[in-house]
């Protein structure tokens, strides 16, 4: 359908010697109710709809007990649509009660001209009707109703479709040749051959449904390392669903993120240890025993195009309590031997890095390196914020990334973690815009226009999850983000750091395109940035919120409005900004971590 909004809707009649003539054929004897569930009582059974963006709600109501609303986002216009059988050389008589601005019904593949109707305003129940004759080969088609881009939701009930039925479709059979392909640490490829007649596969992991797709392949994400699965496909119609394939069996790689020996749940924090604030220095000997992750903040180019990174002790003059590179070098060594891992952190703030050329990111892997042999660091951390990562127009799948920031960033940490081995620590920090709101946004956008920042760091979680070890999103200094409920939330709440995790560990659709998927990350890989203290950044949260969070994500307990996708009890724990900052609020936040009951 065209993507400009209409000015005006033109209506055409004709008259004739004695009245006005009907805009469409007669009902014929045999015509009967050919939609499923139009009143919405059964959920939304029969129905589909673009990126999880329609429900069943119970008010408001045309008719029954229920009815559909749908919430437009981005690049999404909430579509929801259902394929019906139906004879060739018929006539058909579509209708339904809309409510909401810009809300249109229509069907495709008609065989002959594909119809829709619309009305700009309906702040009541408005019905909206349109007819069409299906083509001389014509079995099938759909029909749909959708709203427009970016406005709000809309609702939908008795939606109809009156004609001829067609002949009863055909249950398909079970897919055949179903075969694995090489699997990662954390994810299996599957293929099979295309069924006649199957609209959708769905896929079972060990006899549990765990995705639906329309094309014969799907990969299934969000495994364990080193374990075998077994899988079968079915495919299915408006008919119903086959029977299962033979399954077949494959066993996940080992790896998936390195850095071993963190606990099973970690405190991670960051250490001013390059400059001062108000919240004043901190010696690497005087961080307590509370931090399993110690990220040093922060190395910085020497300008934003060089990849040149380099990270020096704060100036005595700047931090009178400043310790001796050997004696942080040596208090560096003490937290090690007692299983802590100090990382170096590149970005922040301030830090602005591109990595645009090769020299650039051959610079970058040579001075990391370096920093990382001279403080004998277990790790990178990559906060890169502000304008460091974009999305060059055209770049739109995050699993094929064009970008030179984007690539050369991902190929040297690559090479980094080729040096290091299998215990080199990675954790990343972006911010909300740069990972969850990829949700509705991605780069400038199909048809541009669009902050090309907006989910940049998806492309380089995705093909760096085998070697992540942590993902810390910063759920702070953020604007509201809308989360798989299709509704917008806030900081400084339970709800908005439940909102924002279940989204990394469900996995989501990039800017609602449900073929390009965002694959969820595992619980172990995955803790909640916060800031430590209401100075410390905007979105701060107090300890009682953050216990809710942390009780809904692993324990299904005080989850609030918000419904998770599952419950992950292991997931690893949290971060802050910042250690520095928590000693300034009398340690309240890794005192309250200290404190959570995990079991």
């Amino acid at each position: 359908m065209d993507r400009t909004r209409p000015l005006t809707l033109l209506l055409a009649g004709a008259l004739a010697a004695g009245g006005l003539l009907a805009l469409t054929p007669a009902a014929q004897a045999a015509d009967t109710e050919l939609a499923r569930n139009g009143g919405f009582e059964a959920g939304l059974d029969g129905w589909t709809c673009t990126a999880g963006s329609g429900t069943a709600v119970t008010s408001p109501v045309h008719g029954g007990t229920k009815a559909l609303q749908a919430v437009p986002a981005g690049s999404d216009n909430a579509r929801c649509s259902q394929t019906l059988t139906v004879k060739p050389n018929s006539s058909y008589v579509l209708s339904g009660w809309v409510r909401g601005s810009y809300v249109y019904l229509g069907a495709t593949g008609t065989g002959t001209t594909d119809v829709s109707t619309w009305t700009a305003s309906a702040p009541d129940w408005q019905k909206l009707t349109t007819s069409f004759t299906t083509g001389a080969s014509t079995t099938a088609v759909t029909i749909y109703t959708h709203g427009w881009y970016g406005t709000p939701a809309y609702q939908a009930d008795d939606l109809s479709l009156y004609g001829p039925g067609g002949d009863p479709v055909q249950l398909p059979a079970a897919p055949t040749g179903l075969t694995a392909g090489s699997p990662t640490s954390t994810s299996v490829p599957l293929g099979w051959a295309a069924v006649p007649g199957a609209t959708s596969y769905h896929v079972y992991r060990g006899g549990t449904k765990v995705l639906t797709v329309t094309a014969p392949s799907a990969t299934v994400s969000g495994l364990t390392p080193s374990t075998p699965y077994t899988f079968q496909v079915t495919a299915a119609n408006s008919a119903g669903e086959s029977p299962k394939s033979t399954a077949v069996t494959a066993t996940t790689t080992s790896g998936g993120g390195g850095g071993g020996g963190l606990p099973p749940h970690a405190l991670v924090g960051y250490l001013h240890t390059s400059f001062a604030n108000g919240s004043g220095y901190t010696r690497m000997a005087d961080v307590p025993d509370s931090w399993d992750v110690i990220n040093l903040a922060f190395g910085e180019p020497t300008s934003v195009t060089s990849g040149d990174i380099r990270f020096s002790l704060c100036p005595v003059t700047e931090c009178p309590g400043v310790e001796s590179a050997a004696d942080f070098k040596a208090a560096i060594k003490a937290k090690q031997a007692a299983g802590k891992k100090v990382l170096i952190s590149i970005g922040g703030q301030n830090g602005q890095v591109q990595l645009a050329t090769t020299a650039a990111r051959d610079a970058f892997v040579t001075s990391v390196s370096k920093i990382i042999d001279e403080y004998g660091l277990d790790g990178l951390d990559i906060d890169f914020e502000g304008h460091s990562l974009s999305l060059q127009t055209g770049d739109t799948d995050f699993r094929n990334p064009t970008s030179p920031v984007i690539v050369h960033l991902i190929q040297a940490v690559k090479s980094l973690k080729a040096k290091y081995g299998a215990d080199f620590v990675l954790t990343m920090a972006p911010e909300t815009f740069f990972v969850q709101l990829g949700y509705q946004y991605y780069g400038s956008g199909p048809w541009g226009g669009q902050d090309p920042r907006a989910g940049a760091y998806l492309p380089v979680i995705h093909a760096l999850r085998d070697d992540l070890t942590l993902l810390h999103v910063q759920d702070y200094n953020s604007g509201s983000i809308m989360g798989l409920d299709n509704q917008y939330h806030s900081m400084g709440g339970a709800d908005f750091h439940i909102a924002m995790t279940d989204m990394l560990l469900t996995g989501f659709p990039v800017a609602g395109n449900a073929d390009r998927f965002f694959p969820a990350l595992r619980p172990e890989q995955v803790a909640i940035g916060l800031p430590a203290s209401t100075q410390a950044g905007n979105g701060h949260t107090s300890p009682a919120e953050v216990n809710k969070a942390l009780d809904c994500l692993t324990k299904k307990q005080n989850c609030g409005a918000y419904q998770t996708h599952g419950t992950w009890p292991s997931l690893r724990g949290l971060m802050t900004w910042s250690i520095n900052w928590d000693r300034y609020n009398q340690w309240g936040f890794s005192r309250n971590f200290d404190a959570y009951d995990w079991s």
